[in-house]
């Protein structure tokens, strides 16, 4: 007969750490690829993550709305640009975060 237990206490925290806004796939696509370049433009994002413009331009806002994003809007030949680089909460929270799931993964190994 298989032992039965609680679940362990340090699952549960790493599930309570996991960061709610990052969860969303695009959302923790957008922080991997900042976190690696200095600064990616909103039609290069899109083309990476082949995203609508509505749906790129919801998630872009919640993570800059939360601090997590900075934004830089320029304009090269006479049209608007925006820059979107990693802000310093942005990093803490995606090393939080990932660490998290590292050792959520681990503990279910």
């Amino acid at each position: 007969m298989p032992r039965r237990s609680e679940a362990p206490l340090e699952a549960l925290e790493e599930l309570a750490s996991i960061d709610d806004l990052l969860e969303h796939r695009v959302r923790l696509a957008i922080c991997v690829l900042l976190s690696r370049h200095d600064a990616f433009s909103f039609t290069r994002l899109k083309e990476l993550l082949r995203e609508t413009d509505g749906s790129l331009g919801t998630h872009l806002r919640k993570l800059e709305d939360a601090g997590y994003l900075a934004v830089e809007r320029t304009y090269q030949e006479r049209r608007p640009v925006s820059w979107y680089r990693l802000s310093a909460k942005g990093r803490r929270q995606l090393g939080r975060h990932l660490e998290s799931l590292t050792l959520l993964i681990e503990r279910g190994r």
